[in-house]
């Protein structure tokens, strides 16, 4: 009987967040294949059956090609994990991605999902239990295209009802919630340590992902 091995996932060095200091389409989107790309897929090796276990459902990876892009390059990637085979952009999923600044862990709801509004219902009808759920340091986010974000215990309850009513109202309108790992920080030089706050962050997590279940 053949035994399953699952490629070793080493953390992520230096060198993958310089790929988004490097400059034009081409040479970005060649070093991030080569360099982060991999890992991406190792961490789905690690990551998919811990995600299929723990949401009660067949989970799959999915990592960010960029296909669309023609001129600028991507200044961020991320590997998607969602309980559709063909795609993740349409259904509520988690998210591990670089910018050159940081690591991100987090839970998505983008403007393609058609349960948004249903996610923003509950959560507005929910506010203290998403308020109790969520930890102090994770960060909210109303646009993936920008690293920063809104920490959630600096937020009044008028402002999380501000970003679920602008999930809810607006066409465009996205929303992520989860950790950054800052450039450095020597969780992320240790393959094991990682997955294993991975796992705890997605854990945390579930209860909005339920929530944004239709």
């Amino acid at each position: 009987m053949s035994i399953e091995t699952k490629t070793a996932f080493k953390g992520f060095d230096d060198r993958d967040f310089q790929v988004f200091e490097i400059d034009g389409l081409e040479a970005r989107m060649e070093a991030l294949i080569e360099r982060v790309r991999p890992k991406f897929h190792a961490l789905g090796e690690h990551l998919t059956p811990f995600l299929g276990e723990m949401c009660g459902e067949e989970m799959f990876t999915h990592v960010a090609k960029h296909a669309r892009r023609t001129v600028n390059p991507p200044n961020d990637s991320w590997v998607a994990f969602a309980n559709n085979k063909r795609g993740y952009k349409a259904y509520p999923h988690f998210q591990i991605g670089l910018w050159s600044t940081h690591v991100f862990v987090q839970f998505a709801i983008i403007y393609e999902c058609p349960n948004k509004n249903t996610f923003a219902e509950r959560a507005l009808g929910e506010l203290d239990s998403v308020r109790r759920a969520v930890p102090a340091d994770y960060i909210w986010s109303k646009d993936h295209m920008v690293p920063t974000g809104l920490i959630h215990g600096e937020l009044s309850d008028g402002e999380l009802i501000e970003l679920f009513d602008r999930l809810k109202t607006v066409k465009a309108a996205e929303l992520t919630c989860g950790i950054h790992i800052r450039r450095g920080d020597p969780l992320l030089a240790d393959g094991d340590a990682f997955v294993k706050r991975a796992e705890e962050t997605f854990r945390t997590l579930l209860p909005l992902y339920r929530m944004a279940l239709a």
